[in-house]
């Protein structure tokens, strides 16, 4: 194992009875690194995270943090993690600093040490006007600082976070990703985290990408933006299936169907609408033009949206 590696996976499963959630997945992400888990619901992010967080335990495979084998070593590799879940772990009764000295306590934090601390965490979130207020009068955006500070009030080496940006506004998650790459670059913290926003991916120096349970596509966003093969060329039609193939025998490209849209991606995109509008007149009721985007990427791996009905993982 490289001494470079914050998290080493190998060939890791686990399943809810009959339902897999996650099939044999194989990644390292290396220390220091910003990774992010992209995928819709029902991707496998949750069974992921609750596995990372030790929360739950490897039914197959391996997983070390650190080098620390889980589960033998549990209690090892949670001494490296600060956890930030998606539901809020603040208790509303108290205050900021009341939730952040007890989460304080159960790493065996305590006299200068954590006054220390928890006055560095504070100022760094920019919450230590706060520190007597109860958090149930905070803002989303103020309580997520608070349970950051909880995180990472030990001075963990990873930080995971499970859909980091819920319930904020624009501007509120500006700031945290701001803070974020801060924590990253100053303290060298490796941050890990799940999303399904597509955009809040693009805040990773890697993304894996998952679907049904599987990576189906491990870069950076420029990489896996360039593996997609030109301009995304997108045609609502009436008769979708019909025009596929029409525009296959006609042009000799690869299209496909993807929901009840055509979809082609090319080179030179914009010369390509022209084109299409002389050749099938009357058939294309709209034509949709852009650069790859990492829907565009997820579509390419697996054949269908980003979106769809699906209960997570």
């Amino acid at each position: 194992m490289s001494n470079s590696a914050a998290i080493v996976v190998r060939d890791l499963s686990h399943s809810y009875g009959d339902r897999q959630a996650l099939c044999e997945l194989d990644l390292q992400i290396n220390a220091g690194e910003r990774f992010a888990f992209l995928g819709p619901n029902g991707g496998g992010k949750t069974t992921l995270f609750r596995l990372l967080s030790t929360l739950i335990r490897p039914q197959s495979g391996s997983i070390s943090i650190f080098g620390f084998e889980l589960p033998q070593q549990a209690m090892e590799a949670r001494a490296q993690l600060g956890v930030v879940f998606q539901a809020p772990s603040l208790d509303k009764k108290l205050t900021v600093l009341e939730n952040i000295r007890y989460q304080a306590a159960l790493y065996g934090l305590s006299g200068a040490l954590l006054n220390q601390r928890q006055t560095e965490m504070m100022q760094c979130l920019g919450i230590e006007d706060r520190a007597n207020e109860y958090t149930e009068k905070l803002s989303g955006g103020l309580r997520r600082r608070v349970e950051l500070a909880k995180g990472m009030i030990h001075r963990p080496r990873l930080l995971l976070l499970d859909e980091p940006s819920t319930g904020l506004d624009p501007g509120a998650r500006s700031d945290l990703w701001n803070f974020l790459r801060q924590l990253q670059q100053d303290m060298k913290v490796t941050i890990v985290f799940t999303t399904h926003i597509l955009e809040e991916a693009d805040q990773a120096d890697r993304i894996a990408i998952l679907d049904e349970g599987k990576v189906v596509a491990l870069d950076s966003p420029d990489a896996l933006r360039a593996t997609v093969g030109g301009d995304a060329i997108t045609i609502d039609s009436a008769d979708p299936a019909a025009l596929l193939q029409d525009i296959r025998d006609k042009f000799d490209v690869a299209a496909s169907l993807v929901g009840a849209q055509v979809r082609l991606e090319l080179p030179d995109g914009q010369l390509w609408i022209p084109r299409l509008m002389d050749a099938f007149p009357g058939r294309i009721q709209s034509i949709t033009l852009g650069r790859p985007t990492l829907e565009d990427v997820f579509i390419s791996k697996t054949g269908h949206r980003f979106w769809q009905e699906a209960e997570d993982q």
